[in-house]
């Protein structure tokens, strides 16, 4: 549990984005319309409950996944709601629509993060006249606690995986126009306080029900879930146990491998400011760090060591040299071993105790390849998402957008997981449609960054907008869309402008009160970054292109 008191009081500036090509507000509400709100014709919906909040009134709430205590929100009326997802099991999702009384007639779905149940608050988008769709995912729990998912609990599984965001989706948009008497112009999913997996969901909702949004932004999300968990066990266990040979403690990480990394590597983009602006350039040799005879090693690498370092840095393969997902990339060696190459993967080992093998005695030393077909064909609650044709979402009948973005020093999912999804819809649309992928899918990298939901230290310019960027305390440096994501897609969407690069900016120690460190241009993937002169600390000094 964390309060999120904070939070809301940056992410609102990133949430006026929404408001940058609004002048008019469509629908007007108020306390009566809110307390006197009945459903229509809507099967399996029951209305909970109706608040209504006055301009600068105290709301307050709590559940397992976030609490919200903040006083300067203008008016808005809150509607709980209960949705049957399953009749015949009798299940149930818990969905919040918030209702600002001016609306601009855009709708805004967040979600939650991991195995997390328990609404999102809709704090961003009431502050700025956005509806607002929020569910539970048809349970309570922490974002680490996955135990709720078994043995045998699949109907809820279901629910997380995509039902229950799904049908709240539809339900609030049909709520949103009996409470304003008109429908959504837009819709749009952009998280105010989420994790990888809503990223997932987001995907599943653009590939299974295309007509949900209108512009979906995700940040390396985890849409082959089955794989990324394999992965993560995988990761994990080059290292583990922290009595073999092979583990490398983190100090080994921050001083002795990422130093040396950073020597070989971090010039080859034109300039040695510790960030590696494409790690895809980056032909890194461990082997210098060798440990020699007598050597203390906590200053270099034992051979054991070394053949850890060697899978890590490498994709996973297995059977028939089967792709299973990509690799650390060299750069981000001050948080790997706080993501994946630390301590136990507790969240790898729930994963397949209580949503593959229903066997709450598993442990993730028991791992081993034969578990990827069987992940596979399970595929619990439906959640991979790794359709590649998106023609329904972006064709003439829809022309949805998607803008995705990844941190090359990426601690929890790997880059290469972004790369392969978009290579691979890159590849369909080519071989089987008329479409042109930038017209309707970008994909931009982030040097340096580290995963984009967590607590963000990375050293680079890492706000531009994102999730959960700006409750860290980095809001973008400003709200058009050459600075903020958000305000990119609405301006994609709704003006037929597509982003081509951001300015992202980087705070001293990655606090907005203290200062502007640098700026950088974010680069739409296959480019990369790279210097060409003049002031190290100006995005001017940079430009994106075909190879460094």
């Amino acid at each position: 549990m964390f309060s999120l008191r904070r939070p809301f009081r940056v992410v609102q500036q990133c949430l006026l984005a929404l408001l940058l090509h609004s002048t008019t507000c469509l629908g007007q509400a108020g306390q009566s319309g809110c307390l006197s709100f009945t459903l229509g014709d809507l099967s399996n919906v029951t209305l909970s409950r109706a608040t209504y909040y006055a301009a600068n009134t105290t709301v307050n709430s709590t559940n397992l996944w976030q609490s919200i205590d903040v006083d300067n929100l203008p008016a808005f009326c809150r509607l709980e709601l209960s949705i049957t997802t399953n009749s015949t099991a009798d299940s149930s999702c818990v969905t919040e629509i918030w209702l600002p009384d001016s609306w601009n007639g855009r709708v805004l779905t967040v979600g939650n993060g991991g195995y997390a149940g328990g609404g999102a608050s809709l704090t961003c988008s009431s502050s700025f006249a956005v509806a607002g769709i929020s569910t539970d995912t048809g349970h309570s729990s922490t974002a680490t606690d996955g135990t709720w998912g078994g043995p045998h609990n699949d109907n809820t599984i279901v629910d997380w995986g995509w039902r229950a965001m799904h049908l709240s989706v539809v339900v609030g948009k049909e709520v949103v126009k009996q409470y304003y008497g008109e429908a959504q112009n837009t819709s749009y999913y952009m998280g105010c306080s989420t994790g990888n997996l809503d990223a997932l969901l987001k995907l599943k909702e653009v590939q299974m029900f295309p007509e949900d949004f209108d512009g979906v932004i995700v940040g390396s999300p985890a849409n082959w879930q089955t794989r990324i968990q394999d992965w993560s066990v995988h990761m994990n266990l080059n290292v583990q146990p922290n009595t073999s040979a092979r583990f490398i403690p983190e100090s080994v990480w921050v001083d002795v491998i990422h130093p040396e990394v950073l020597r070989q590597c971090d010039a080859i983009d034109g300039l040695a400011d510790g960030i590696i602006n494409d790690p895809r350039f980056c032909d890194f040799r461990p082997e210098i760090l060798t440990c020699r005879p007598g050597q203390n090693e906590s200053t270099c690498l034992t051979l054991a060591q070394l053949g850890a370092v060697h899978r890590i840095y490498t994709d996973y393969y297995e059977f028939n040299q089967e792709w299973i997902n990509g690799r650390y990339y060299p750069g981000g060696e001050t948080e790997y071993p706080l993501g994946l190459v630390g301590k136990p993967f507790i969240g790898g080992q729930e994963w397949f105790q209580y949503f593959v093998l229903n066997d709450t005695q598993w442990k993730l030393e028991q791992y081993n390849a034969s578990l990827i077909p069987l992940a596979d064909g399970i595929d619990p609650g439906q959640a991979n998402a790794i359709e590649r044709n998106l023609t329904s979402f972006a064709g003439p009948g829809h022309n949805g957008k998607l803008l995705q973005y990844v941190g090359w020093a990426d601690q929890l999912i790997s880059p290469g997981n972004s790369i392969h999804y978009y290579e691979s819809v890159y590849a369909f649309t080519r071989a089987y449609t008329d479409l042109d992928i930038n017209d309707f899918y970008r994909l931009f990298t982030v040097p340096g960054m580290n995963h984009w939901y967590v607590d963000i230290s990375g050293y680079s310019a890492n706000a531009f907008g994102g999730v959960q960027q700006a409750s860290a305390g980095m809001p973008p440096l400003s709200l058009s869309p050459e600075n903020n994501v958000l305000a990119a897609m609405v301006q994609w969407v709704e003006e037929g402008v597509a982003p081509t690069s951001f300015v992202a900016v980087h705070y001293n120690d990655n606090n907005v009160e203290d200062g502007v460190a640098f700026t950088r241009p974010l680069c739409q993937y296959p480019t990369s970054l790279r210097y060409t002169g003049g002031n190290e600390t100006d995005a001017g000094s940079f430009e994106c292109g075909d190879s460094i």
